[in-house]
């Protein structure tokens, strides 16, 4: 095949193509644009261009300035140590931003749980109790299936076996006897009056956490504290005296689970106070649940009898799948809602802590209403608000420490 070139019109034809004369530069010389190896220099449609004078670079190794290499990318150039340091920098603020947005997540659903596990445990115990009259049974269930967990984590390494000896079983001894009480106490209330009712008695914990403190670990309270104990103590009369479920039976075994409760963290802080026994508060409830099931399953044997069995709830006109179940579910409630709430503990200061439990109690009392249908009176719930504003406060005003004297 004939090979072709490109050609274009006559420089006659188009005037602005035609070609300048460079013969009178003696510095330019015409050159001849071909195609594969063929000269068009004759041919009338050549194109000349000028050509530039031929001009030799030479640089010996010895000249004062070398020739570097440029390339059109990025300079490869070590960065600066103070460059380093910004993008370092810059780098762990932004792990951080993220970090503290990833705990402040967990944190927050850590409080949905415990909210969440303490409101149907609440729910799920008094229907069993409302049917099933044997508040210690019930409470050595509970301690039962938290035992069955315990062991269930220590086996799959869920979290990490203790080793005990002889001294700490001996100092742990007197905790798990009054969390046995404490929990027994809360039963035995619910059993009696309404669920809001007792929790609203159960906001004068810090009242007995006060008293108890300065009669055992000499820690004598602000003036602030005992101001904000006596809305707590002036609302949880106003309530007691309108509640509609009173009687007194429910109203002194919630004073004595509050009495229970809290000499369980006097105990805590007076016998648990070396630091090579000292332990994590989740292992810490571990130990004392199982502990409370062997110190409370003969005292339920003997005070009640054999009489969470088929047979006998078959006889007392009791439906034996829905009183197991839901006395399963209260069980595995009481036990998540106390593993949340000692990991809430480890994540917050005890502060922010209590104000979390205020809100709980709030959330529990406002639940229980709701779902039980139970009839409040506006002088009940004005006492109720008023105590649990009273709690808040005792809260808020823990955190502040007496001003030393100087010497």
């Amino acid at each position: 095949m004939q090979s072709a070139a490109f050609s274009l019109p006559s420089p006659s034809s188009h005037p602005y193509l035609k070609p300048r004369n460079f013969a009178s530069n003696p510095t330019f010389y015409p050159i001849h644009v071909a195609s594969k190896g063929r000269d068009f220099s004759d041919s009338a449609n050549a194109i000349s261009i000028p050509s530039f004078p031929k001009r030799s670079w030479s640089l010996s190794s010895s000249s004062p300035f070398p020739l570097r290499a440029w390339t059109s990318g990025p300079s490869l150039s070590k960065p600066s140590p103070l460059q380093l340091r910004a993008t370092a920098a810059e780098n762990a603020g932004e792990a951080g931003k993220s970090g503290s947005l990833l705990k402040t997540l967990e944190l927050g659903l850590l409080f949905g749980l415990w909210y969440i596990f303490n409101i149907y445990f609440n729910i799920y115990n008094k229907q069993v109790l409302k049917a099933f009259h044997y508040p210690i049974t019930v409470t050595a269930i509970q301690f039962a299936v938290g035992t069955i967990l315990v062991t269930i984590m220590w086996t799959f390494n869920l979290y990490k076996r203790p080793k005990i000896n002889g001294a700490q079983l001996a100092a742990i001894l007197p905790l798990a006897v009054v969390h046995t009480l404490g929990n027994l106490f809360t039963n035995m209330s619910l059993g009696k009056v309404a669920v809001s009712f007792t929790h609203t008695i159960k906001a004068m914990e810090p009242f007995f956490s006060v008293v108890l403190s300065a009669m055992f670990l000499g820690e004598l309270p602000t003036l602030w504290v005992v101001a904000s104990l006596v809305p707590i103590v002036g609302g949880v009369a106003l309530a007691s005296v309108t509640e509609a479920s009173f009687n007194w039976a429910g109203f002194w075994t919630a004073m004595a689970s509050n009495l229970t409760n809290q000499s369980r963290n006097v105990l805590s802080k007076k016998v648990m106070v070396n630091k090579e026994e000292s332990m994590d508060n989740i292992t810490l409830f571990s130990i004392i649940t199982i502990m409370s099931l062997i110190l409370l399953s003969p005292v339920a044997i003997f005070m009640e009898g054999a009489k969470f069995t088929p047979a006998y709830l078959q006889s007392a006109g009791l439906n034996v799948k829905e009183v197991v179940v839901r006395s399963l579910l209260a069980a595995l409630c009481f036990h998540a809602y106390q593993q949340v709430s000692y990991m809430i503990l480890q994540r917050v200061s005890p502060v922010t802590h209590s104000v979390g439990n205020c809100v709980k109690r709030v959330v529990v009392i406002v639940s229980s209403v709701l779902f039980f249908k139970t009839p409040v009176s506006p002088i009940n719930s004005l006492g109720t608000g008023i105590a649990l504003a009273g709690v808040f406060l005792y809260s808020r005003v823990k955190r502040i420490k007496p001003k030393t004297k100087a010497a």
